[in-house]
């Protein structure tokens, strides 16, 4: 994506330090015919350069990896949601409730985000499938590496996205109660995060992907955001282990 900045160029310095000559150089600033500068502002970190000043700016040619990325995060985050929707009857750990509700309502917004960003586009919400599958470790999506990934448990039987809960995974989820579901929700959730940062850098390391504006800020923030959220969590599963001997003590 080429975004142009047009820097107009100033009057000469001595022209407007010359008495009597102020309105002068104002009609010359308006009149001036010298060819505007084009500058690029570089990536994070890396710095602009001055480009051509036959240079036009257009619009980034549509990724198929952006809309792909998009239709991926939304099965992510639909497994998140799922996930915390099972707090409110597993558990009465307060922290949790608090983590799992607002993860529950960004994910839910982003989801909505993401789906209106397809929509507009033309794109379907789903990932299509090609050949339906015959279980739910059949293989990965088309282009995606074979790493640590799982099926949608509920929606896209098949589909398998990095960080993804198994079928088995969620099964233990339902089932635990208390401190046993606290630790396999953290643990769960810590890597279904590492999962969400895995396809984040997938994306940006994918030439052409992610110059769409509205795709690098949502990426960008959904990398800070479950950053920060994995460190939150590693901290509340370290108090549940050290909470959990004195109480076996008791």
């Amino acid at each position: 994506m080429l975004c142009g900045m047009l820097l107009a160029t100033s009057a000469p310095t001595g022209l407007l330090s010359s008495p009597g000559l102020f309105s002068s150089a104002m009609w010359a600033q308006q009149n001036d015919s010298a060819t505007p500068v084009v500058v690029q502002p570089g990536p994070p970190g890396k710095p602009s350069r001055t480009l051509p000043p036959s240079t036009r700016a257009t619009l980034p040619p549509r990724s198929h990896a952006d809309v792909e990325f998009m239709q991926g995060m939304i099965m992510h985050h639909s497994q998140a949601v799922e996930m915390t929707a099972l707090i409110a009857s597993h558990t009465e750990n307060k922290d949790l409730r608090s983590l799992g509700a607002r993860i529950s309502s960004s994910q839910s917004d982003e989801i909505k985000f993401m789906q209106r960003w397809l929509a507009a586009r033309g794109e379907p919400v789903s990932i299509p499938m090609k050949e339906p599958m015959q279980g739910p470790m059949m293989g990965a999506m088309s282009g995606m590496p074979d790493r640590d990934m799982s099926s949608h448990t509920s929606r896209q039987p098949g589909a398998l996205m990095p960080g993804m809960l198994t079928q088995e995974q969620m099964a233990a989820l339902r089932k635990a109660k208390g401190a046993d579901f606290d630790r396999l929700f953290l643990t769960g959730m810590i890597q279904h995060h590492h999962g969400a940062l895995t396809m984040v850098k997938d994306l940006f390391d994918t030439a052409g992907a992610g110059q769409d504006a509205d795709v690098f800020n949502f990426a960008t923030d959904a990398d800070n955001t479950q950053r920060a959220e994995i460190r939150i969590m590693q901290t509340m599963l370290e108090n549940l282990f050290e909470k959990r001997p004195s109480e076996e003590k008791r």
